[in-house]
């Protein structure tokens, strides 16, 4: 979207009429960052001379455009900003949505707006991302980890149910690989005890579970949309999404408790405001994107589906193919209930039948030029938790599923838009690996 001539060029200014105006942009995109910024998108590819005569004459056209152009007045929390927040409420079915710098930005927004404090104590599943853990510890609240699923490496709501405490202020499923978590028990122990339910669904935008949005089943939701999402934001972005009131602040608490509700202090432009929580209040952070990341991520938004058709044929095609390979537990894949983004493809073996494991596997594809991780360590391995306290031996006994699956049975396969024979490649090597350690 263009901005328009008239448009202020961002509302801390008044940029209006004036023979001496306030440009919040005070050094305007011109030719030559453009053609840098094409530069650095389209790279040399395996043709020298052919690239470097497109881009001759990419650099012309652009220094033409200039010419009869003008440059953008409004470079973050613009009308595409806007625009990829409308976008998100429409296709997720949301009162409140907020595009941010990251997925981090929104999942910690929503542990102050859910009012989590020195002491409290939030759960998260044993296997995820260290980012589901460090907002939390930087609050000052303890970590308390769920075991997994053994089918999905999701959080198992049966072990979710046994480590709340009156100290829980938050329970956090992690839709890992975009395969959705069960909500609906968690859902249940949350309302009844109070608690909010944050969904961690960096992997999870465009899933579904039995009829509803992921992201939207709890209280917040999160997604991520880095450069190794499904669909990206340049490289980084993320958005906060929910139906609760307190979604009315999320413009004040992505930038600095900015008020423009409230009378500003005398001769000044605008007020500062802490943010309301369910338990009290909170000082916002910044946490502002760009203009040029909403243009990039609506141009995917809107192609989101046929990006998850198409990961969608991938997965059932390696279920299909490994199912009948004795030893090997592909998927799961979607049902009437579960509808994932396919952002990962989980294998799973049986080291009953496959020797050594999961590591053999691992090792005998390796060598095959099949790259593939376990999304993620349980996260009580890492020195953070040993040096912050907590005890890694009481934790894998509490979570041994999680040390089950991870150590001896599942890696995650890749999904993206590989060619049709490196598929095929994959799923021959996968096959004879598994072959070759039947026992």
């Amino acid at each position: 979207m263009a901005s328009t001539q008239n448009e202020k060029s961002d509302f801390r200014y008044n940029t209006g009429a004036a023979k001496v105006p306030w440009d919040a942009v005070a050094v305007k995109p011109d030719a030559d960052l453009v053609k840098a910024v094409v530069r650095f998108l389209v790279q040399e590819g395996s043709d020298a001379p052919a690239y470097a005569a497109a881009l001759r004459k990419v650099e012309k056209a652009v220094g033409e455009l200039f010419k009869v152009g003008r440059p953008a007045s409004k470079l973050s929390l613009g009308q595409n900003v806007a625009a990829v927040e409308d976008l998100a409420k429409t296709m997720l079915g949301v009162r409140y949505a907020s595009f941010l710098v990251n997925w981090t930005a929104g999942y910690d927004i929503a542990l102050d707006m859910a009012g989590v404090k020195p002491g409290d104590e939030v759960i998260i599943p044993a296997i995820t991302f260290i980012a589901t853990a460090a907002p939390v510890l930087r609050k000052g609240a303890g970590v308390v980890f769920a075991d997994v699923d053994r089918q999905t490496v999701n959080m198992d709501p049966a072990d979710v149910a046994r480590k709340i405490t009156p100290r829980t202020r938050a329970i956090v499923p992690v839709h890992i690989g975009g395969y959705p978590v069960d909500m609906d028990p968690i859902m249940e122990l949350a309302r009844s005890r109070g608690i909010a339910v944050i969904e961690d669904a960096a992997h999870g935008f465009g899933g579904t579970y039995k009829g509803r949005k992921l992201g939207t089943i709890g209280d917040f939701g999160a997604y991520s949309f880095h450069e190794v999402k499904n669909i990206t934001a340049l490289g980084e972005g993320g958005i906060l999404v929910t139906n609760d009131a307190l979604g009315a602040q999320f413009p004040m608490a992505r930038f600095c408790g900015f008020d423009l509700a409230t009378p500003p202090p005398p001769t000044w432009l605008y007020n500062v405001s802490p943010v309301q929580a369910r338990h009290g209040t909170f000082v916002a952070g910044n946490y502002s994107t760009t203009e040029i990341q909403a243009v990039a991520l609506l141009q995917q938004m809107q192609r989101n589906d046929e990006i998850l058709a198409a990961r969608r044929r991938v997965a059932r095609y390696l279920y299909e193919k490994l199912i009948r390979v004795r030893g090997l537990i592909p998927g799961p894949i979607d049902s009437a209930d579960y509808g994932g983004t396919c952002h990962l493809f989980l294998l799973r073996v049986d080291p009953g039948v496959i020797r050594g494991g999961i590591q053999a596997l691992k090792a005998k594809l390796a060598e095959r030029g099949v790259t593939q991780i376990a999304h993620f360590c349980p996260l009580y391995h890492y020195r953070l938790f040993e040096e912050l306290g907590y005890n890694r031996r009481a934790l894998q006994q509490s979570c041994p599923m999680a040390e089950q699956v991870f150590f001896e049975e599942y890696t995650h396969l890749p999904l993206y838009d590989l060619p049709a024979e490196s598929i095929d490649y994959m799923a021959d090597s996968v096959t004879a690996a598994a072959q070759e350690l039947a026992q």
